[in-house]
């Protein structure tokens, strides 16, 4: 009567309250029944299913295997074994390193997220490196190498996995990438180009699958982005020319007139 919980059926009678039919037939009470009444507030759904979307920053990595079916073709166990262990020993380790959560596996590549754009790029060229060296003792058919792509942008967050354009670039750089490098966004370089030992050669704008804007791109260049090597001989010829006609000669040299000189040198 006053949403209180009634026990017994002493207690029921002494209230005087009306028991209706079924479980209460011939008005015998149950004593093992507790009848409860009550109510919880719960929110309301969200209209026309529009629920918001948890959404942040990141910096995202995507990494695949070049020719990876071709190596299936020739190798499958091989393959798969080289892969695994790759993973375990190697990539792994260093995305832990660099404190990079891998988002998902997708058979011969991957998906992870830093909350640091400077983390996620060391922590791509260093995977190179380490790739690089551990390929030198295989051999070329059989090698793993990788194509990295990295971008900084926004994503929408389900669960444990990311979605949006900020994970699609990163994608569409990968694919750009050449075989053994890494490829960054212009919102990435932006944030790395004073920050790390690395250099970065721009690409320039590429138009990018089911992006609607070009997308700036940077490769990545793990030897510091150091000359060239026409660069790097060209200045010490200069040099040399430069101490060879400053310094006079130390062969005797006859007396000379002063315009004559003048016009030699």
């Amino acid at each position: 009567r006053d949403g209180s919980i009634v026990s017994d059926r002493a207690e029921a009678e002494s209230q005087g309250m009306e028991l209706p039919g079924p479980p209460f037939a011939n008005h015998q009470l149950n004593p093992l029944i507790t009848v409860e009444i009550g109510f919880r507030m719960e929110p309301l759904p969200p209209r026309n299913g529009n629920q918001a979307m948890e959404r942040r920053l990141a910096a995202i990595l995507v990494a695949d295997v070049v020719g990876y079916s071709r190596l299936m073709e020739a190798d499958e166990a091989g393959t798969l074994a080289r892969l695994k262990a790759l993973r375990e020993e190697l990539i792994e380790p260093k995305l832990a390193a660099h404190r990079g959560r891998i988002v998902k596996l997708m058979g011969d590549g991957l998906l992870a997220e830093f909350a640091s754009v400077v983390a996620a790029v060391l922590c791509a060229a260093e995977i190179q490196s380490a790739i690089a060296t551990a390929n030198a003792e295989v051999p070329e058919d059989r090698r793993l190498t990788f194509r990295i792509g990295i971008n900084l942008g926004d994503v929408m967050v389900e669960g444990d996995d990311i979605y949006g354009d900020g994970v699609n670039v990163a994608a569409r750089l990968e694919g750009l990438a050449e075989p053994g490098r890494v490829y960054i966004s212009g919102d990435a370089y932006r944030q790395v180009r004073n920050k790390l030992d690395l250099g970065f050669e721009d690409l320039g704008e590429r138009q990018v699958k089911n992006i609607a804007e070009p997308v700036r791109v940077y490769a990545v260049k793990p030897d510091g982005g150091g000359p060239g090597p026409e660069t790097a001989t060209a200045e010490p010829q200069a040099m040399q020319q430069e101490i060879r006609f400053c310094t006079a000669p130390t062969a005797r040299r006859s007396p000379t007139p002063r315009s004559a000189r003048d016009r030699r040198w």
